[in-house]
This record gives structure tokens, C-alpha cells and sequence, in this order.
């Protein structure tokens, strides 16, 4: 009955009858921009969208009326009629941060909390909760506020662990902090010390609670001091614990303003706790400063975890439910990992670079707080699982050697598997069964391991949820293809991706590699039959793309034109290696990208993220670096330019501000796609045997040493090292060595320097070098390919 009954003509009379657009004629009309598919937006993308924008809404009402109050960085630039990130709001109805979308996480290894840092030190303790930050104000009313201040700096300290540092000062007041997660007799505790220092006159350090964080409003309705002054309970919940006790509390509601308009009153006995029905109450916590010495201030917040743990959302994070307390259940916090016995199995990266190898020890540190027992793709928008973002990232921790990090995550792959056999982490995704399958076999090929007899099902079934799933054969353009879907959202509207077709050709590949390890010849000899069949259905549509357009390049889609979606069919060369290096369907597509998408040296993704695309650059550099084209280290170095202080990308950035403009802060995929490009640089594997130096370029010939490893390969770890030949007569002369640790046959090995033909090396046993004379060293990016 609910089918039959007349819904949308009952909705567009009822708009039309209050003067409004008819919403069915306007989706209507949405729709026809995209081709047709029986899921029209995936739920889970309405769902973000509706949340993000909520949040839009409430921003608006809450911040453009208060400008007055002390808001998060974003909102002081983007505010800001002079400043680059300034946006005019005249028809926005939602004001949210597109223009410094930046932040770190502090963590421990497997602790599922991600408390966040923003540029200038605003501490955000809980996913998307209120926030913490510090000032000093002077007697003469000068405020030094972090998020407003001209001089600031921010570092990463892996000394140990994870630490944000925050610096800011102006003129004669000095701030600094340092924000870390440290592991506590019943969990774990955010630790935050300010220390303050007014050179020559008095002031006071400040501790403030504020109602939002670096996506915007955040709500706090009620706020008190402990008995002792030395805590803040949230929202009747103990929270914060203040070291020392306060020496002067102010509170305040939304109606009587930011609590910073009342710092120099004095405190009354309403200043112990207060009630705020808008749901934007700020508090804080006052400590004298004499000129000339410093004082320091600790803030501490014991994370403990709800006593039932649900997923509030399909693919969401348990570290979402994190809550602050001080009546933390017991836990086994003592035997959870240190940072030391994760990082211990890593492989060595040497360099003289620095910039390269933090940016290095870094990533690792993203990727492993990133996987506690999931994976996320980052701390705060993307904490959530998706299938797309989990196979680059697991593929970072496999080349880092952490095999059972990854395992563990791979055993929850069946249970996120539909009746049919959808690999499912949103409607729509047609290419989560091909990342899925790619994964799985890659997880085993690296690590040696056979693949679970656990995973026979969910493999076989999704094997054939790409068979059953390809659109007829009947000669239009997309015959025999995967239909249109949402696979990669920022590609465009839904469409016949080409990336859902590369991604299920090497899906079935390893399928059939992974059923014959599991003792099923039958299905695997289907497996190989349809990716051969499927890769033909591909071919042949490329050929009649390739009379429209004039040229070899690979459009996103049969019907589209050559535009930024180009981006998605590299995936034929990188990761998926279905293409040869130098496929001229491949290099023309990097070709026009190079021309048309570039901006700032860096991918420019027009649709929806509209900004530099980090993680994309590096695919772009990826297959550049395995045609041997130079090229691939001029966007490496771009990609280590748009790095933050702390090491991290956002999903894009902003051409202007360099900030982020879209999606994560601290985007987990970039920083796999960093550690990626750096290991294939020194090893490659392509199917007849490894590939050592493909990164090399003439910087490497400058007698300093580089070396990486051991990481894992098909036939087993390897650490490549590249040296100044000091056995050669010849300065200037370069030697690659290798040492590999097989597990049985030996692989075939060549050099191929950038810019080079490869050169094939002979070994012995576990060992191996080659030594490059000074003159083709020193001209490497000069050697034509």
C-alpha cells in the first residue's frame, strides 16, 4: 500500500500550495545530471551531509552575531575581511570550515580515544565535544589568545610517544603548551600543561572551557567548580581536574556574553556554577602571573569507556563514545602496547632529509593510532570504516611489517559482508569487493601467511557478487561493466567508473589466488575467467572512448569527458599494477592531469573537494616514479610542502590559506600514501621480481646515506641502501646494495634509478649491489626515458 500510494504528487501539491519549490521535481531534475542507479545517494552520505550541516546551521545562528567572543582559528581567519580564508556568508545558510580544516591527535597504540589539536593549541578531548584552550590577559585588558595571535609555532614531539607543542606570544606575553595521552592505572589521561610568562608586567595565566571546536558549535549546558577549586564537572559529569586549584573562577551563559568580557570582575558566589538553556556556558579558570616568572598550569581528563559499547552509526568508531571521568572502571591498561613495542618491527627509513624523515615517523604514528581495532581514516569527520580508505591504509601497515595489526581487522571483513556477498561499508560502493579481496590477498603474499579458512566464504561470495553485478552484455559502452554507483564520491555524480572496473579485474585476480591457496581449483579457475572477461568488457569500451576523444587518456567514465575524474583510472597503474609502466592509456592520463588538473604543483580535484588533494598527488607520483619519469619527485616534494607543523594532511587543502578545505584534518590515507611512495622508491614489486631505487634522483648522489627497511615483499623482507661507493675510484659514485631475507625462491632483481632503463642485477644468496658510475649519477634527471 505504502508503494501505491501517491506520495509524490501529495508532497509537490502540498509545496506547491505554500508557494515553495516542488522537492520531487527538484530531485527529479538532480537526478538526470547523473546516470541511472537504483540507490540515489548512499544513506550514509546523506547521513554526513545532514550532520555536517546541522552543525552549519547552528554556527550561523551562534557565531556571526558573537563576534566578539573568542572563537576557534578557522572562524577568526574565515571571519576575517582581510584575510585570505575570509568568506563572504550572504546566502550561506550554514557556516562550517572550509578553510583550515587542520588538526592532530594525540594517542597511545590501541587506545581507541583521538583527542585533537587544532592549529594554535584548542584541545578538543572527546569526539566532537567542546574544547579547552588557555590565554593571558594583563591588567590593562591585552588578551594573548592563541587562535587571534600574529606569532605562533607548532611542532610534533615523538620523543616517547605523541605531544602537540603550541608557542604564541605578543608583545612581552609568552604561551606555551604541550598536549599528550598517557597511560593511567585505570586507562588513560589527557594531559595538558600551560606554561605563562609576562616579561614586565602582571597578568594572569587563563584556563578556559568553550562550547565548540574545530568544526564549530559543540554544546555545554551546565558548568561547576569542584568544592576543592580544582575541577570542572561538564554537564554533571566530573571532568576536568586543575592543578593548582583555581585562584580566581568566572562563568558565563550565552545571554550575558563570552566569559571573557568578565575576566576582570570580581568572583561571586555565582561563579561556582551555572546553568546556560542555549547550551553555550563558558567557563575560567584564573592564575596570577608576576613579570618575569613563568607559571605552569595542568589540566588532566581521565578517558574511561561506556559500560556497553554500540556502534552508534553503520561503520562508526566505539572511540566516538569516549566519555571524561574520574570513576573509570578497572581495565587492563598495563598490558596494552607501548609505543616502543609497536614501533620496534617497523622498518628503518635513514635519510639526510629530515623534513623526510619526520614526515616518515610521523605517518607511522597516524596510521597506528588510526587502527586501535578498526581503521579510520582519521580522527574526527572520518572516524568511521570505510572499505576504499582501510585497503590503502592497511597496505601502509602491511609495508610496515605489522602484520597482525592488520589481521585483526581483516577478520571483521565477513561480518561487514551482505547476504549476497557486498563487501558493505555504504550504498552504492561498487568497488569494495575488488579493495576488499586486493587486501585480503595482499595481507597473505606479504606476510607469508595462507589465508583463513574463515575467509573461504565471504571470498568466494564476493568473487561473485562481481559476476553477478556487471551490466548486460549487450554493446552499448558500459557492457559487461560494473553499473553506476557512488564508488569514489569525489569522481562526480553516480556513473560507469572505470575505478569499480580496475578494482574488480584485480578483486577476481586475487580471489582465484587466494581460493586456489584454499584448496578450491574450481573456484578459482571461475575467478580468472571473469576478471579476463571483465578486463575485455574494459579494453573494449576504452577503444570506443579513445575514436570520441582523439587520444589514449581514460576518462572516469564511457560517457564522460577528460576532467579532474581522470584521477580515479590511474588505478589501472597504481596500486593495481593492471597496466605496464609505460601503457600509453596511462601516461596520456597523467599527461592531461599534469596540464589541466595541477595547482600549486599539486592535484586540484574540482568536484566537491575543490581543493589540492595530497593523497592524489602522491597516486599521480606513484605511477610517474614506475614509468621512470623525474617528475615523480618534484610532486613528492610538493606533498612535503603542504604538510602541517605536525607532520599531518588534510584530505585537501586550500590553495590560498594552505589549510584544509575538505574532509579530515589528519587524513590517514595520506599519510599510508607518504610511507608507500617512500618504501617503493627503494622497492618496487612488480609481478617478474622487485624493482630497487625507482625514487633515486640526483639529490641521492650527494654521499649521503638512505636506506629503508626491512619491509616485506612476496618473497620475503628486504632493506635497500643507497651509499656513496667508497670501493669505487671515482668520486661522486653511488652504491645500491640490498640484503633480503627470502622465505624461498629468489626474486628477480633490477635497478632502475630514475630516469634510467633498468639495469638487471645478479645476486648472491640474501645479498646484492650495484655500483653507479659518477657521471650517471650526477645526471639522472637529465637521462631521457
Amino acid at each position: 500500500m505504502l508503494r501505491w500510494f501517491p506520495w509524490k504528487q501529495l508532497i509537490g501539491r502540498l509545496a506547491r500550495s505554500r508557494g515553495l519549490i516542488d522537492p520531487v521535481k527538484l530531485l527529479s531534475r538532480l537526478e538526470s545530471f547523473a546516470q541511472p542507479l537504483e540507490v540515489k545517494e548512499p544513506l550514509e552520505l546523506l547521513r554526513a551531509g545532514l550532520v555536517f550541516h546541522a552543525r552549519g546551521l547552528l554556527n550561523s545562528s551562534a557565531i556571526q552575531y558573537n563576534l566578539d567572543w573568542i572563537w576557534p582559528f578557522w572562524v577568526e581567519r574565515q571571519y576575517d575581511p582581510y584575510d585570505d580564508a575570509f568568506l563572504p556568508r550572504a546566502f550561506s545558510v550554514t557556516h562550517v570550515n572550509l578553510t583550515h580544516r587542520n588538526w592532530t591527535a594525540v594517542g597511545l597504540p590501541d587506545f581507541p580515544a583521538l583527542p585533537i589539536v587544532d592549529p594554535r593549541g584548542l584541545v578538543t578531548p572527546l569526539w566532537d565535544g567542546w574544547s579547552l584552550d588557555a590565554w593571558i590577559i594583563d591588567e590593562a585588558g591585552h588578551c594573548l589568545v592563541p587562535s587571534r595571535a600574529d606569532r605562533s609555532s607548532q611542532s610534533l614531539d615523538l620523543e616517547g610517544g605523541i605531544a602537540v607543542l603550541t608557542t604564541v606570544e605578543d608583545q612581552g606575553l609568552h604561551l606555551e603548551s604541550r598536549v599528550e595521552l598517557r597511560r593511567a592505572e585505570h586507562g588513560a589521561e589527557l594531559c595538558l600543561t600551560f606554561e605563562g610568562t609576562s616579561d614586565d608586567r602582571p597578568a594572569h595565566l587563563v584556563a578556559a572551557l568553550r562550547p565548540y571546536n574545530p568544526e564549530g558549535v559543540s554544546f555545554i549546558h551546565h558548568i561547576e567548580l569542584s568544592s576543592g577549586r580544582d575541577g570542572w564537572s561538564i554537564d554533571h559529569r566530573p571532568a576536568v581536574r586543575l592543578d593548582p586549584p583555581v585562584e580566581i573562577h568566572k562563568l558565563s551563559s550565552y545571554h550575558r556574553g563570552d566569559v571573557r568580557a568578565h575576566l576582570h570582575e570580581p568572583e561571586d558566589e555565582a561563579d561556582g556554577h551555572i546553568e546556560c538553556r542555549v547550551g553555550m556556558a563558558t567557563a575560567a579558570a584564573l592564575y596570577r602571573l608576576q613579570p618575569t616568572r613563568s607559571r605552569i598550569l595542568r589540566l588532566v581528563l581521565p578517558l574511561r569507556r561506556p559500560a556497553h559499547v554500540h556502534r552508534p552509526r553503520p561503520g562508526a568508531s566505539p572511540a566516538a563514545q569516549w566519555r571524561v571521568g574520574r570513576d573509570d572502571p578497572p581495565s587492563a591498561g598495563s598490558s596494552e602496547p607501548t609505543w616502543s613495542d609497536v614501533l620496534e618491527t617497523c622498518p628503518g627509513f635513514e635519510t639526510p632529509d629530515s623534513d623526510q624523515r619526520f614526515l616518515y615517523d610521523a605517518a607511522v604514528r597516524t596510521l597506528i593510532l588510526h587502527s586501535p581495532d578498526d581503521v579510520y581514516p582519521g580522527p574526527y569527520t572520518y572516524l568511521r570504516f570505510w572499505f576504499r580508505d582501510a585497503a590503502f591504509i592497511l597496505d601502509g601497515l602491511l609495508c610496515l611489517g605489522l602484520f597482525d595489526r592488520v589481521e585483526r581487522v581483516l577478520d571483521t571483513f565477513p561480518a561487514r559482508q551482505t547476504r549476497k556477498g557486498h563487501f558493505l561499508s555504504q550504498e552504492g560502493e561498487w568497488d569494495s569487493n575488488g579493495e576488499a579481496l586486493w587486501i585480503l590477498e595482499r595481507a597473505c603474499r606479504l606476510s607469508g601467511r595462507r589465508p583463513k579458512e574463515a575467509w573461504r566464504t565471504a571470498i568466494r561470495k564476493s568473487a561473485r557478487w562481481i559476476g553477478d553485478m556487471r551490466m548486460p552484455r549487450d554493446g552499448s559502452l558500459y557492457a559487461g561493466l560494473l553499473p553506476a554507483g557512488f564508488s569514489a564520491e569525489h569522481l562526480g555524480p553516480n556513473d560507469y567508473y572505470y575505478w569499480d572496473d580496475f578494482w574488480s579485474v584485480k578483486g577476481l585476480r586475487c580471489a582465484a589466488r587466494l581460493l586456489a591457496d584454499l584448496g578450491g581449483p574450481k573456484d578459482a579457475a571461475w575467478c580468472l575467467a571473469e576478471a579476463a572477461d571483465l578486463e575485455q568488457a574494459i579494453d573494449r569500451s576504452l577503444d570506443q572512448v579513445r575514436q570520441r576523444l582523439g587520444r589514449p587518456a581514460v576518462p572516469a567514465s564511457p560517457h564522460r569527458r577528460l576532467d579532474a575524474g581522470v584521477i580515479g583510472s590511474l588505478a589501472a597503474g597504481y596500486p593495481l599494477a593492471l597496466w605496464s609502466p609505460t601503457d600509453p592509456r596511462l601516461l596520456d592520463s597523467v599527461e592531461f592531469l599534469l596540464k589541466c588538473c595541477f595547482v600549486a604543483g599539486g592535484f586540484f580535484q574540482d568536484m566537491i573537494h575543490s581543493g589540492i588533494n595530497p593523497y592524489l598527488t602522491l597516486h599521480v607520483a606513484q605511477v610517474l616514479q614506475r614509468a621512470g619519469d623525474p617528475r615523480a619527485a618534484q610532486l613528492t616534494a610538493t606533498v612535503a610542502g603542504l604538510a602541517s607543523p605536525t607532520g599531518q594532511w588534510p584530505e585537501a587543502v586550500h590553495p590560498r590559506t594552505g589549510g584544509g578545505c575538505m574532509g579530515d584534518g589528519q587524513h590517514a590515507w595520506a599519510a599510508a600514501e607518504w610511507i608507500l611512495l617512500l618504501r617503493n622508491s627503494f622497492v618496487r614489486e612488480e609481478d617478474e621480481g622487485l624493482v630497487l631505487a625507482a625514487g633515486m634522483t640526483e639529490r641521492w648522489a650527494d654521499g649521503g646515506r638512505r636506506s629503508f627497511g626491512p619491509t616485506p615483499t612476496s618473497w620475503g623482507p628486504i632493506t635497500v641502501t643507497v651509499e656513496a661507493a667508497s670501493e669505487s675510484p671515482e668520486t661522486g659514485a653511488v652504491r645500491i646494495s640490498w640484503h633480503g631475507d627470502w622465505r624461498g625462491e629468489e626474486p628477480a632483481v633490477s635497478v632502475q634509478p630514475m630516469g634510467r632503463v633498468a639495469q638487471r642485477a645478479s645476486t648472491t644468496g640474501r645479498h646484492g649491489s650495484i655500483v653507479i658510475p659518477a657521471a650517471d649519477a650526477q645526471r639522472l634527471l637529465e637521462v631521457p626515458r
